[in-house]
């Protein structure tokens, strides 16, 4: 892909953020395979060496602010016609509880899973304090002269150690997911209000 065509596609592929903003990402991105091409490289590698246009517009949308994007596309919208403003009016009270359960649904299905998530490492908590607790009972019942309650709870001990250790790899894991999962919708949200002729 040439300088030109990239620069075109990604000025598509940005449309709905402010101009000033694509007018920086374009700058930014054009220094970035001008300075590659001094290098030595050809126009096409300079290209291929920046990205492809969808590794570019999905970082250039993570970087921008979903406010600032909904802020543009509302400025950018026609004025509503005189009917779609009484359509509106008269339909109130049958779309806007819809949209309001809608997003309360939402906010508390994803709060639900950061609870899930919270619970994980509660679990951790109590299975690393079982297990020393264990240890402590272990060497208690041993001085005391009772071996095999020590040995119960050494054994003890160990499988809340074993269980803390696995659910902590756990815990990270889905953590790690629900943060990607979060960013990747996030960004679906801003690609459907920005893009010319495409928006995958």
């Amino acid at each position: 892909m040439t300088k030109e065509a990239f620069i075109l596609e990604l000025r598509d592929r940005l449309a709905g953020i402010s101009k000033e903003a694509i007018d920086s990402r374009i700058e930014f991105y054009s220094e970035m395979i001008d300075d590659a091409m001094e290098e030595g490289l050809s126009e096409e590698e300079a290209v291929s060496k920046v990205g492809s246009i969808d590794e570019v517009v999905e970082k250039i949308l993570e970087e921008t602010p979903l406010r600032n994007i909904v802020k543009e596309k509302t400025k950018n919208t026609r004025k509503p016609r005189g009917w779609e403003i009484v359509l509106l009016i008269v339909g109130f009270p049958l779309w806007f509880p819809l949209l309001l359960v809608a997003g309360i649904l939402a906010l508390v299905a994803y709060l639900l899973i950061w609870v899930f998530v919270l619970v994980l490492y509660i679990v951790v908590i109590a299975c690393a304090a079982g297990s020393i607790a264990g240890i402590m009972l272990a060497v208690i019942n041993v001085a005391g002269g009772n071996p095999v309650a020590g040995g119960i709870y050494i054994g003890c001990a160990i499988a809340g150690a074993g269980l803390a250790i696995l659910m902590y790899y756990a815990s990270i894991y889905i953590t790690k997911l629900v943060i990607k999962v979060t960013k990747k919708s996030l960004l679906g949200v801003k690609r459907s209000f920005v893009g010319g002729k495409k928006n995958e």
